[in-house]
């Protein structure tokens, strides 16, 4: 297949092949064309401007479609953009649309892209990806969020109905990876207006990707069905798509077995078996997440967590070769960094985490806790929160373990998920478990995390790395100052990197159409297909 290519010079650029899985010469199609996948949370929102979620955003991205998609192996194809043009500056990108419809069938324009960006950035929406645009570098992007300019001044116009032009504030490599985000897709102005904030109910939402939204009982299970207004519905073969909720792992993995779910993370430790026993459903590939303890050093955090020295001494603690190989077992990695290490063009530096031994990390642990005044004669008391996993229990459970000889004393706290979100967003946390999943295959997708106007929960600030990323937009070579930002990580250590991720998950040999090449497991409902018995 063709992948995504821009020409230069603003020359007509040719259409471009959209990418679509189908079923192979001898495959017998059952009838009932079902896809069951497993939720450990409740979706929060399916509004693309609001969802913040790895799990909200699969669920969007069958709703919605934007620009562009990816394919198996995350590069980046057609999806509403048929082609599009750069100048030779690299500071516009003229996006030509396809013929495409909303699911109540009206014509999806470059005018509902307009209207979807600009209430991305508008402080009354109060989106948690405003900063989503702001990292595109579209013009006036970061003054509308801060509130200094008008929504209507973002550097985003329809020249007509089938023209979306965008202009930036400097050169942008990574620009056309991020038209596949849940925060770039179209959303329908009319139904927005007439409904407001229960536009996203079944009934009233409307959208253009191939399903629509058929039910959604939140915490229990979000269903949709084949859009028939769909550009490309004629090679949709699956007909109905449904997330269930279920909080215990082990439980959804028992459910997958009695074939109530195609598709399930493997409970961590059961990799090993499970691969032995069922080699055709079992998988583990990298995907592109890092696990971390986020400490709060805000004003509302605890006093400890403001010393380096307890910070510093807390990760070196963890023992991340008995976390990924004896507890998870799954083909995960130990972190010595925040950027997971399979993101394209990103060369981990060597860090205390990646060259000593844990003999001597826990040496050098003790003589920093000893330093900052405290030990087993002066302990730490914190409080470690993570939401409700039985993953995160364990992780939580052997953190707890490592850190209690070094006179640091843990109260596990298990919340909600969304109990959890709020009071970090809150900053109502000691330390809080965290993970974060690339929004696009580039560094910066995980580094501007910490960015003093960044997400970066616990508040963490430093002049030099935030410098860093402004630089780092206009750089012709990123890699030394992606290098250097991840020293400052190492040397200030706002939060203890744990793990990264690897995919570890069973997954029906009936379903066809998943990709296992993915590092940022984007699947699209629409390129599957259920084999007959």
């Amino acid at each position: 297949m063709t992948k995504l290519f821009a020409t230069t010079a603003l020359v007509a650029s040719l259409a471009m092949p959209a990418f679509a899985v189908q079923p192979a010469e001898g495959e017998t199609l059952a009838e009932n064309q079902v896809y069951n996948f497993w939720l450990l949370d409740a979706i929060k929102s399916v509004d693309p401007a609001k969802n913040t979620d790895v799990e909200g955003s699969d669920v969007l991205r069958q709703l919605f479609e934007g620009l562009m998609n990816e394919d198996e192996k995350g590069a980046m194809v057609p999806g509403v953009a048929e082609s599009f043009e750069e100048s030779d500056d690299k500071l516009t990108y003229t996006f030509t649309l396809r013929d495409a419809k909303w699911s109540n069938g009206e014509p999806v324009t470059a005018g509902d892209f307009v209207y979807a960006w600009r209430r991305a950035v508008n402080p009354e929406t109060a989106s948690e990806y405003a900063w989503f645009m702001e990292l595109m570098n579209i013009v006036n992007a970061t003054d509308i969020v801060k509130g200094e300019k008008a929504p209507e001044e973002l550097g985003v116009k329809a020249i007509d109905d089938k023209t979306l032009e965008v202009t930036l504030t400097t050169p942008t490599p990574y620009f056309i990876k991020t038209l596949s985000h849940a925060t770039t897709f179209p959303v329908p102005q009319k139904v927005i207006e007439e409904y407001g904030d229960a536009w996203t109910q079944p009934g009233n939402l409307v959208g253009n990707g191939a399903f629509v939204l058929t039910g959604h009982n939140l915490g229990v299970d979000i269903t949709m069905e084949k859009n028939p207004e769909y550009w490309d519905a004629e090679n949709v073969v699956m007909q109905t798509v449904k997330g269930i909720t279920v909080n215990d792992n082990n439980v959804a993995l028992t459910r997958y077995q009695a074939g109530e779910l195609d598709r399930v993370d493997i409970p961590a430790g059961q990799y090993p078996r499970l691969s032995q026993e069922a080699p055709d459903e079992a998988i583990s590939m990298p995907y592109a997440c890092s696990y971390a303890y986020v400490y709060n050093v805000s004003d509302k955090g605890p006093e400890a967590l403001k010393d380096v020295r307890v910070r510093e001494a807390l990760s070196l603690a963890l023992n991340r070769d008995i976390i990924v190989n004896n507890v998870l077992q799954g083909g995960q990695k130990p972190a010595t960094t925040w950027t997971h290490w399979a993101i394209e063009g990103f060369d981990q530096p060597e860090t205390e985490l990646a060259t000593l031994s844990q003999e001597e990390k826990n040496a050098r642990a003790q003589e920093l806790l000893a330093e900052a005044g405290y030990g087993p004669d002066n302990p730490i008391s914190l409080t470690l929160q993570y939401n409700t996993d039985e993953n995160h229990k364990k992780l939580a459970i052997a953190a707890q373990q490592f850190w209690k000889p070094l006179g640091v004393n843990i109260t596990l706290n298990n919340v909600e998920w969304k109990v959890h979100t709020d009071r970090l967003q809150n900053q109502d946390f000691d330390i809080a478990r965290y993970a974060w999943c690339g929004d696009y295959n580039e560094a910066s997708t995980f580094l501007d995390w910490f960015r003093t106007d960044g997400y970066n929960s616990g508040k963490w600030s430093n002049a030099e790395y935030d410098q860093l990323m402004v630089d780092a937009k206009t750089a012709e070579d990123t890699g030394p100052i992606y290098t250097r930002a991840e020293e400052i990580l190492a040397e200030e250590v706002p939060a203890a990197f744990v793990y990264h991720y690897a995919s570890v998950d069973m997954i029906s040999p009936k379903i066809k159409g998943l990709p296992t090449e993915n590092v940022l497991n984007a699947w699209y409902a629409k390129d599957l297909y259920r084999l007959a018995d």
